[in-house]
């Protein structure tokens, strides 16, 4: 599922715009698009104070399916009201995404414009710089190679863009089993393509094991040792009804051909396990359950007890496709995510910080400052920033 720049871009300059965080070269890009008459026309529509209150309140009170739904409907319309619109008719999921970012994050900017507050701020030096494609491919023989964007490697069947590395097939009937790592350090990602097909997205800090080839007839094996991966298996019915099994923690989930995420942080008590489409069967020592398509398992490491519960799809999977969605989640849990991707460090001088609460979507491309602005649109918090450290008080 990939992004079309383009009308992200566009997205991303409007809301910009609004929250007055726009760089000049991004002023002129707006100003280029706005010399349109439609545009402008749509522009003044889209930053509406009643139009975007309406948007928020679809999105807090409908799930993911319907707010895709309605959105493209009601971009559609729009569309056929303009000669030059600023969606074309190729819809993904993440182009609504886009347009969910840009309404949320102007209705904040939009109710504050009356008493729009300036953060208190002192940066000594910022060197926090956003994650990028990047990775530590360790072999069977314990030799490690750095795969980052923008270089290629190949080696005895195994290939790297710079982005994802991807095994051959080459499915083995009865021989030594061959397991390599796949490494996400902090401020990271990276995907990978398995010798059977399946295909792993890894975020910021993880940590796969896995075999360069699996063997014929038998469960395909792998592990998640820690962080958070989404997983796109190839079905059981491309190998003969071979079953696909994803170990993590003391927990080992049962796939047939699926889709679905895997949350297990090493500094957190708990494994995640969020099911988009198919189903599995999470086993631990006690129990087993099955998993249906928008549940997710908590799985406590301590009292060794799973939960399921319904959840919200988007908001669990939309980093795979270069976004943070957060609901009612506190400051804490939010800066913890973003700690990750940024490869920083975050103190709290008040621990009553910890607990302010926020909704929205951020991009990750996002420079941290303009993050921290958009949060601080919410609430009055200051913050410095001293080499890779942010003081929150």
């Amino acid at each position: 599922m990939k992004q079309d720049s383009s009308k992200y871009h566009i997205a991303q300059l409007i809301y910009k715009s609004v929250a007055n965080i726009i760089t000049i070269e991004e002023k002129k890009q707006l100003d280029n698009w706005l010399i349109q008459t439609q545009n402008k026309a749509l522009y003044k529509k889209i930053t509406n104070k009643k139009n975007i209150e309406d948007k928020l309140a679809i999105y807090n009170q409908i799930n993911t399916d319907e707010i895709y739904n309605r959105l493209e409907k009601q971009i559609l319309k729009e569309q056929k009201k303009t000669t030059i619109p600023l969606f074309n008719r190729t819809w993904t999921r993440y182009a609504v995404a886009a347009s969910i970012l840009l309404m949320v994050t102007l209705t904040i900017f939009v109710n504050k414009e009356d008493s729009q507050k300036i953060p208190k701020q002192i940066i000594v030096e910022n060197n926090i710089k956003a994650g990028t494609d990047k990775a530590i491919l360790t072999l069977a023989d314990g030799s490690e190679i750095t795969l980052t964007k923008g270089q290629n490697y190949q080696n005895q069947g195994i290939s790297s863009n710079g982005e994802q590395v991807v095994y051959g097939k080459n499915v083995k009937k009865d021989s030594e089993i061959l397991y390599n790592y796949l490494t996400i350090p902090r401020g990271g990602q990276f995907s990978i393509t398995l010798s059977d097909g399946t295909q792993v997205w890894l975020n910021s800090e993880s940590k796969l094991k896995y075999p360069t080839n699996f063997t014929e007839g038998k469960t395909r094996e792998i592990e998640l040792v820690y962080g958070e991966a989404y997983f796109d298996v190839s079905p059981s019915t491309s190998h003969k009804g071979s079953k696909f099994k994803v170990f993590s923690g003391n927990q080992n989930i049962e796939v047939l051909g699926t889709e679905f995420n895997v949350k297990g942080y090493k500094d957190e008590d708990v494994i995640y396990t969020t099911l988009i489409e198919g189903k599995v069967a999470i086993e631990t020592n006690k129990t087993k359950k099955i998993l249906h398509p928008g549940q997710q398992a908590t799985y406590s490491l301590t009292k060794q007890t799973t939960v399921i519960n319904p959840v919200d799809l988007y908001n669990e999977t939309s980093w795979k496709n270069g976004v943070f969605s957060f609901k009612d989640l506190s400051l804490k849990e939010i800066m913890k995510v973003l700690a990750r991707w940024y490869d920083m460090e975050v103190i709290f001088v008040h621990p009553k910080l910890e607990n302010l609460q926020f909704t929205g979507v951020l991009d990750k491309k996002q420079s941290i400052n303009e993050i921290l602005l958009i949060i601080n649109q919410t609430n009055n918090i200051n913050y410095d920033i001293n080499n890779k450290t942010i003081i929150i008080r």
